[in-house]
């Protein structure tokens, strides 16, 4: 597997889209899709802002995801999504563990759900260590942090 990061374009956001519209996929991170009108919005702001750092995964010349880290509440959070398609290989972990080199501020949080134990388990991988459980309407969420 030939994986690179570059940074995500404006021509990745109708893959993005698929991505989280992808009804199995969503219900995987207890997401709900947003329309494409506020898919577009909320990319929109990401992408002019220079604080937010955003990279797709490209795997083989293809791409198949992104990883972004941006400021939220006064910590760093990182979060990705591959598509549906090329879970299971390993991806994620590769992706996450590139972008780790990318963006080095630390501490970097993560708060996957926990019934998204795939998601928990790439984090643990790149060195993530779980800080404390919170529970909401959704479900119980795992706070990660890598500080190291």
């Amino acid at each position: 597997m030939n994986l690179t990061l570059r940074p995500v374009e404006p021509a990745d956001l109708d893959l993005l889209y698929a991505h989280q519209s992808d009804p199995v996929a969503a219900a995987q991170v207890v997401w709900t899709p947003r329309t494409r009108e506020a898919f577009d919005a909320h990319w929109a702001v990401i992408l002019a802002d220079p604080s937010v750092l955003t990279r797709m995964v490209v795997v083989d010349d293809e791409p198949v995801g992104n990883v972004v880290s941006w400021d939220h509440e006064g910590r760093r959070d990182v979060g990705y999504w591959i598509g549906r398609e090329h879970w299971g290989r390993g991806i994620a972990t590769a992706a996450l563990a590139a972008f780790l080199a990318e963006d080095t501020t630390r501490p970097l949080y993560a708060d996957p759900f926990a019934s998204n134990a795939a998601s928990v388990a790439v984090l643990r991988r790149c060195g993530f260590r779980e800080v404390r459980r919170e529970t909401g309407p959704e479900g119980v969420q795992v706070v990660l942090v890598k500080d190291d």
